[in-house]
Order: C-alpha cells, then sequence, then structure tokens
C-alpha cells in the first residue's frame, strides 16, 4: 500500500524504479523463460515449465472431456481470473495504480512527452497552446526544434525493441535474438518486426495518452472500477486555497497551471473526480504543486486522500482566486 504521507518526490523515486524493474521484467520475462507463449511447441512457458492445455491429447482420443475442462478451468481460466481480480481489486482501492507505476507504455508516454515539450514546446501535438519553458522549480527547460533529432530515433528504437520483445513472447526467445544478431530474420519474422515497429512509433508520436485514454482496455476497465468506490484514492485538492493557485499560473505563464503542465494524461489535476476518470495516480501533479508551494512557505495544495476526504473532495472546484464558498464538508479541507 501506498504511505500517502511520503514526500512527493520520494514517491516519484520509487515510482521511477518500480517503472525501470517492471519494464526490465516485461523485456526479459520470455527470455527466462518467465512467461511465454511458443506457438513452434504449441504450449506456454510459465515459470520454465511447460503449461499445456492438453487440446491436441483431447483431439486425438487421449483425454475425455472431463478432463479437457478441467485442463481449461484449472490452467486457464483460473489463472487469468486470479490475475485479472488482482488488478481490478487494486483498481477498485487506489485507481490505475499499475498505469501510473507499473505499465512499461506509461513509461514510453512519459519519455516522448518530455522529449516532445523539448522539440515543440507542447508535450502533445494535439495540443492547443505551449507550455512554458521552465520546470515546477523555476529551471529553464531546453527547447529547441534540434530534439526532433533525438525525439524520432528514440520514438523507433522503442517501437523495435517493443516489437521484438512481443515477438519474443509467441516465438522462442533463442530463434528471434540469434535471426537479429545473424542478421538474417525470417521473412515472417521480419514482416512482424517491421510492422509492429512501425504501428508503436507512430502511436508513440501521435497517440500515446490518447490510447491510455480511450483505446486501452485494463485501463478503461480500471477506471470504470475506480469510478465505482467513493472512497477509492484520489488527488484531493484544498479548496478553501484555491486562491494560492493564482500565483502559480501568474509563475507559470498566462493560462497555465504547474499541476496541469505535468500531466502526462493532459488532465487538470485540480477537478473533481468525475472530470479526472482516467487518472493513472502517477502523482506528478503532486509533486508539481508540492515544489511551487512549499518554495513559497506553504502547504501542497494537492495530495492523496482516500476514505471520507475523497467523497467530501467531490465537491466541485471554485473559480481560481476566489474562496470556496461550499459548506466545509464538501471541501475536502486538510
Amino acid at each position: 500500500m501506498l504511505n500517502l504521507g511520503e514526500t512527493p518526490d520520494r514517491l516519484q523515486a520509487k515510482r521511477i524504479a518500480a517503472q525501470i524493474g517492471f519494464f526490465l521484467l516485461f523485456a526479459l520475462a520470455p527470455v527466462f523463460d518467465i512467461l511465454r507463449i511458443d506457438l513452434v511447441a504449441g504450449h506456454a512457458v510459465i515459470l520454465g515449465m511447460e503449461w499445456r492445455l492438453g487440446i491436441d491429447a483431447f483431439l486425438a482420443g487421449g483425454i475425455g472431456a472431463g478432463e479437457m475442462a478441467a485442463n481449461l478451468f484449472l490452467r486457464l481460466f483460473l489463472p487469468l481470473a486470479a490475475a485479472a481480480g488482482l488488478l481490478l481489486l487494486v483498481a477498485w482501492r487506489w485507481g490505475r495504480l499499475y498505469c501510473g507505476w507499473l505499465c512499461p507504455h506509461f513509461a514510453v508516454v512519459e519519455t516522448i512527452n518530455d522529449l516532445m515539450r523539448r522539440a515543440t514546446g507542447k508535450p502533445s501535438l494535439w495540443d492547443r497552446q505551449a507550455l512554458p519553458a521552465c520546470h515546477a522549480d523555476g529551471s529553464p527547460i531546453s527547447r529547441d526544434r534540434a530534439w526532433w533529432l533525438v525525439l524520432l530515433p528514440t520514438a523507433v528504437i522503442v517501437g523495435f525493441v517493443w516489437a521484438v520483445v512481443l515477438l519474443g513472447y509467441l516465438l522462442p526467445p533463442v530463434e528471434v535474438y540469434g535471426n537479429l544478431i545473424a542478421l538474417s530474420p525470417t521473412r515472417s519474422q521480419a514482416l512482424f518486426i517491421s510492422v509492429a515497429t512501425a504501428v508503436l512509433t507512430a502511436e508513440f508520436l501521435l497517440a500515446r495518452h490518447l490510447f491510455c485514454r480511450f483505446g486501452c482496455a485494463v485501463g478503461v476497465f480500471q477506471s470504470l472500477l475506480w469510478m465505482a468506490n467513493r472512497d477509492a484514492m484520489v488527488v484531493g485538492f484544498a479548496r478553501r486555497r484555491a486562491a494560492h493557485c493564482a500565483d502559480c499560473y501568474a509563475a507559470d505563464g498566462p493560462g497555465h497551471a504547474v499541476c496541469e503542465g505535468v500531466c502526462p494524461m493532459r488532465l487538470r489535476p485540480r477537478l473533481a473526480k468525475r472530470k479526472m476518470f482516467t487518472c493513472t495516480q502517477c502523482g506528478q501533479c503532486l509533486t508539481a504543486c508540492a515544489t511551487v508551494e512549499m518554495g513559497r512557505g506553504r502547504e501542497p495544495l494537492l495530495r492523496w486522500i482516500e476514505d471520507e476526504a475523497a467523497r467530501q473532495n467531490e465537491a466541485p472546484v471554485s473559480l481560481i482566486g476566489r474562496r470556496d464558498e461550499a459548506p466545509a464538508a464538501a471541501r475536502g479541507e486538510d
């Protein structure tokens, strides 16, 4: 469970470590036979062991319908249900924690966002306005079109790596990587890698967070479950001190707030939960707010809350610069 009392910087350090660790697991799982599907041998491999459903034996008459049904339940349905149940249980309590803390795709989203902001001034090609060329602490962000020379190769390389890793989940990694090292992949392998690299590169450059918000079934199901639990962890906003946001807007440029600029999903963290449907609980808005407010000797306006405080936080946010007129119970105040 997350320690909601930890400093945002420490939480971000833990999150980055978790992302790196899970990405390595994602990339190396097929290589070390932790998890993969061997289409050549016709069975899965889990923790170094062959994992068969017995379909071939059933078709050959070696096992009966009852044993086949038991295999499907014990070796396919039950493991998938257990994994899905664990994911959804976490989502019910803490939201899209998997997305923000583990998902290897979301790590790419954040990386490309940063490079895109340096190359164009915007974290996405579809943003209407450029963001200020500075971090939350006021340090400058290098902004130059020359960053495209870094951005484009990074997107292609990451797309290629993903394509090779995904192929390693389907074919024996020894064969896949051996053929690549020898520069002699089979026709089907070369076609898969080429097409997957092109599709993934385009997605990383053009979609990224849009895919996370609207195209990822895993993410959408987490969001739906999280929204159904009013006690779930959510980013809370100290509405009574909403006027302090005016300082942030003035410092970060007209129409901008630091917390909005750092959100990889392009959300506005001060809004009510129903408008933060796709929040990944990455906590970057908390870190940015803490950096700005603590630099001015004030407590952060954003923090993670849950249970009763989360229910109170559902009231609408007041206009920047005006004191919230809602009853005290609806403010979600500290």
